[in-house]
């Protein structure tokens, strides 16, 4: 059995959403008892707690709903690269040797002899790692974005999804969305939301699949990655 490790946060009552976003929220229709069967609940909350996928609808008038986007963006080879140190924003800079066939060690985070497998060309979809604890314990609106210049360097190498462990692209602030609308432009997807604490610098599968939700803006997702063979 190849390795998985779960990239996907536990989402509850009381897990942080952005500042005026509708909370988790779960209450029970139907509990196990006389004359009842089953257990069934009902919830409530934003497509975009927890691991999510922003469909182009949510940065884009005109954009395609969540039902309606490709789902071979979110399933297959990934690179996950370490930027806990980029501050405010990850620069292209901070990903120098990482978009490459022969990564930079120091770029990577780890040894030769650590990698869970051989480099080679940068695969289409690239998972960024900005904090050393991703904090789910209250929102902070200091978390690490992606610098718009980033979006277009990687497109450069040829990536189509960029996710990351931090509620967005973009700073909490913002209200241009500088980085989803560099997105936009180039036609690629994104992935939000993501636990890489305990994954190393490396290539993966990323199996991170969509609800088929009509009109949708978003949708939470159970993100994956898989050791290669």
């Amino acid at each position: 059995m190849r390795r998985l490790w779960d990239i996907s946060p536990a989402i509850g009552p009381g897990f942080p959403v952005f500042p005026g976003d509708t909370p988790f929220a779960l209450r029970w229709t139907w509990s196990i008892g006389p004359g009842c069967p089953v257990n069934v609940s009902e919830l409530m909350m934003s497509p975009h707690t927890g691991a999510h996928t922003d469909a182009p609808l949510h940065y884009d008038p005109d954009g395609a709903a969540i039902a309606d986007v490709p789902l071979d963006l979110y399933l297959g080879r990934c690179r996950v690269i370490h930027a806990m140190d980029a501050g405010p924003r990850v620069e292209p800079r901070h990903l120098e040797g990482a978009l490459t066939g022969q990564p930079s060690r120091r770029a990577l985070g780890m040894s030769a002899s650590e990698r869970p497998c051989a480099l080679t060309d940068v695969p289409e979809r690239v998972l960024i790692r900005t904090a050393r604890r991703a904090r789910f314990d209250a929102w902070d609106p200091q978390f690490t974005a992606i610098a718009p210049a980033t979006i277009d360097r990687l497109h450069a190498a040829g990536v189509r999804l960029v996710g990351v462990d931090t509620p967005s692209l973009d700073p909490a602030d913002s209200k241009s969305l500088d980085s989803h609308q560099r997105v936009r432009a180039h036609g690629m997807a994104i992935l939000e939301g993501i636990v890489l604490d305990d994954v190393p610098a490396g290539d993966y599968e990323l199996i991170a699949l969509p609800l088929k939700i009509r009109g949708g803006d978003a949708s939470p997702v159970r993100a994956i990655l898989r050791e290669l063979n």
